[in-house]
């Protein structure tokens, strides 16, 4: 008698991202409002950023309740019941606990259990990374719907005196549900990470540092100079693959959503992409800041609140930032 041949999933063909949903930091925090700790001016920061007010979180809304909103209204609008979630992936730099995942918990509190969830730390990348994993996990057959939340509560980790990233950052969640489609709704994903640059945006200490006495509370920092020139000539080469792998050309877009890191990174990649007057260019940075792993889907869910693009659409989103680490795909608007 032979060995018995192993059951697998039943996979299909294609996936697509249902709905999104978005929660911002309750407060409006404008440049002036900042601006004397870092010695600056509304002028200097509107220059050098394109932020003229960021979305920043009260002392009493955590990171955990921006998700559960974001998710809650993603779940409501893709239709589902939040038992139907096949697992759920949240992807932050700045859940206060090591362990356990803020995934776990935010599967209980949306009614998910006994769902698998894992976190992903792969910072501005990390919305786009869960997307992959998602788009994977529906066409294995593993899930059948999977929820992928961005979100991060940055003015818990930013020193208000520093000149290099804190009045970059800001606060808020952002969630999808990917489920099976009969049609392709997310492209083939390039990713990847150059760890030779590791230290071009981090932490000002470990935590380890923090034990032992040797310094205060860590901090985000970045070198600025170094990530611009990485973000504007390395990731334009990513963009430009990721339309190829997906077998479009960027007068077929009707947007592209990056990372909303800095409105001359973004204006910059769009010049580079050659991107045609009629593919509008995200540019949700402007009044809610730079909310990391949450930018891209903030900023696509905006775009179609706004009607400033249609369902059914296509969008090149991509995600960059600390690791450094990369992703981008092509997917249609939900």
């Amino acid at each position: 008698m032979g060995q018995p041949a192993l059951n697998q999933y039943e996979p299909v063909r294609f996936s697509r991202i249902y709905s999104l949903g978005a929660a911002r930091g309750d407060l409006v925090v404008t440049n002036d409002d900042i601006a004397g700790p870092i010695d600056s001016s509304d002028e200097w920061i509107q220059r050098r950023t394109g932020i003229i007010s960021r979305r920043r979180a009260s002392k009493n809304v955590s990171l955990m309740d921006m998700a559960v909103e974001a998710s809650n209204i993603a779940i409501k609008r893709a239709g589902i019941d939040p038992s139907e979630i096949g697992a759920v992936i949240f992807s932050t730099i700045t859940h206060p606990h090591q362990t356990p995942s803020a995934a776990a918990l935010l599967a209980d509190k949306i009614g998910a259990t006994p769902a698998p969830a894992f976190d992903v730390s792969a910072a501005c990348a990390g919305y786009c990374y869960g997307i992959a994993q998602a788009d994977a996990l529906v066409r294995s057959g593993m899930a059948k719907y999977v929820l992928v939340v961005g979100g991060e509560k940055l003015s818990d980790f930013l020193d208000p005196t520093d000149r290099t990233i804190s009045f970059l950052l800001a606060d808020g969640a952002g969630a999808a549900i990917v489920g099976p489609s009969d049609t392709a709704g997310i492209s083939p994903t390039v990713w990847g990470s150059d760890g030779s640059h590791w230290d071009a945006v981090g932490m000002t200490a470990s935590l380890l540092e923090l034990r032992d006495g040797e310094s205060g509370w860590p901090t985000l920092v970045q070198d600025g100079a170094t990530v611009f020139k990485w973000a504007v000539w390395e990731m334009v080469k990513v963009a430009k693959q990721a339309l190829e792998v997906a077998g479009v050309k960027a007068e077929d877009l009707a947007a592209i959503v990056t990372h909303q890191a800095n409105i001359r990174i973004i204006d910059e990649l769009a010049k580079q992409l050659e991107v045609p007057s009629g593919v509008v260019i995200a540019r949700d940075i402007i009044y809610t800041g730079n909310t990391s792993a949450a930018s891209v889907p903030l900023a696509m869910d905006a775009l179609l609140t706004s009607g400033e693009v249609k369902s059914g659409g296509l969008a090149l989103q991509i995600g960059f930032g600390a690791g450094l680490a990369f992703a981008a795909q092509v997917v249609v608007l939900p």
